[in-house]
């Protein structure tokens, strides 16, 4: 009876220690927390120490190019964005070094230069708006099932469509899709991107309007 006690325990002790969350899962819970708090800064820093460690996987760096780009959509102070977009710029390299060919990062990708159109759009509209499909056709070749490709390129689309006054019912449409597309997408890990969906939400309620 022992034997079986004392198994069992190791049996339980040994489920916990296996379901423990690691120095990654830790800190990439932490980072994500206090980007949630809007402490970009805090998060980037302990994204870049995971980064440092982690040295084959290319989430943190997606994470750093993200929060960072996310910044200059934010910012009021328009001076910032370069430096916020040359850090993001340096991390998505990093990352795509680490897994090329990755439609996330190609998303990623093409939200800097969105940032840099948004920035400029008289100096950087006609440089960036066809490095930026580029990107999202690349993407869409790859995963065409994927809601943040769908979704990320029809927005991106749609304010070309705006800007030139053309119909953005197709876009609407694929923007639709895409809250669809949400719906099914299950992210690889817990720390996968899995964004999104509201943004596509909030972009439909107006669509076409």
């Amino acid at each position: 009876m022992t034997r079986v006690i004392t198994a069992l325990v190791l049996f339980i002790c040994g489920l916990a220690f296996a379901q423990a969350p690691s120095k990654y899962e830790q800190g990439m819970e932490k980072a994500l927390k206090l980007w949630g708090e809007n402490k970009p800064a805090e998060a980037t820093a302990i994204f870049e120490r995971i980064a440092s460690v982690e040295k084959t996987n290319w989430l943190p760096n997606y994470y750093v190019a993200l929060v960072n780009t996310i910044e200059t959509f934010k910012s009021e102070d328009k001076s910032k964005n370069p430096a916020y977009l040359e850090k993001a710029q340096l991390a998505l390299n990093d990352a795509t070094a680490i897994s090329p060919n990755n439609p996330e990062l190609m998303v990623a990708q093409a939200l800097i230069y969105t940032a840099w159109i948004v920035q400029d759009p008289m100096t950087n509209g006609m440089k960036y708006s066809s490095k930026a499909m580029e990107q999202y056709y690349k993407a869409q070749a790859i995963a065409p099932e994927n809601p943040r490709v769908v979704f990320s390129k029809a927005e991106f689309e749609i304010g070309g469509a705006k800007y030139w006054g053309t119909d953005t019912k197709p876009m609407c449409k694929e923007i639709e899709r895409s809250i669809e597309l949400f719906a099914k997408f299950k992210p690889e890990t817990p720390f996968h991107p899995n964004w999104g969906l509201d943004r596509a939400k909030e972009v439909l309620a107006t669509c076409g309007k």
